[in-house]
């Protein structure tokens, strides 16, 4: 067994209590995501494959914070001695640390290098289209907040509140991560699976007036 897949097995047993919006099956179909637009962009997949593994690894800290807590920079604390561990590659640890922490794109921690980027493509794209919308009321529903709130305004709404539905957060960020893809497959990618869910929120929103 090589290490990725050492890695892959450990990785998973980390994600027993997790929450399902970010459970182990986001992380894997982050990774497949991955593994196909890397391939075509000749990233360096051993990088890209464990950066993908275990991208969200701490979620569960942050959730659990409330936000006060990110789970990328979690990473930073401990990702060497973990990574080392394994025998990962020492040339190949500072590249998968950067994609690691830089795939929330925290203002100091920007995607630079091409692995980077596909995995922070990969991590929003799975946010958004029919698997994104499933997730986003997975969430709600995780914080108990309402089934829906077409009058919500996020001026005046925090997140882990009654009034964070999958609604507020379409309105807040996931009708924005089409603008914020860097690679050229998954710009295109997500432009349909944006005007996706702007369909599913419009026929909601339709449904709460009465319409039929």
């Amino acid at each position: 067994m090589n290490f990725i897949e050492q890695i892959k097995n450990w990785a998973q047993d980390s994600f027993e209590n997790s929450r399902w919006s970010h459970d182990w099956e986001h992380t894997m179909r982050v990774y497949y995501l991955c593994i196909h637009i890397g391939q075509k962009e000749k990233a360096d997949m051993e990088v890209l494959e464990i950066a993908a593994i275990l991208h969200d690894i701490w979620r569960k800290y942050q959730d659990d914070s409330k936000w006060l807590v990110c789970h990328a920079e979690k990473w930073w604390e401990i990702a060497r001695e973990i990574l080392e561990k394994f025998f990962v590659p020492q040339d190949k640890i500072e590249q998968i640390v950067h994609c690691i922490i830089s795939h929330r794109k925290r203002w100091a921690n920007i995607p630079d290098s091409l692995e980077a980027k596909i995995l922070f493509d990969s991590d929003k794209l799975d946010s958004i289209w029919a698997v994104g919308i499933g997730r986003a009321f997975l969430f709600a529903w995780e914080i108990w907040a309402k089934l829906h709130n077409k009058w919500v305004d996020i001026t005046k709404t925090k997140s882990y509140t009654r009034e964070d539905t999958a609604y507020r957060e379409f309105l807040v960020w996931l009708n924005k991560i089409k603008d914020k893809m860097y690679t050229n497959e998954w710009k295109r990618i997500a432009k349909w699976r944006h005007d996706f869910m702007v369909e599913f929120f419009d026929r909601i929103n339709a449904e709460v007036d009465g319409e039929m």
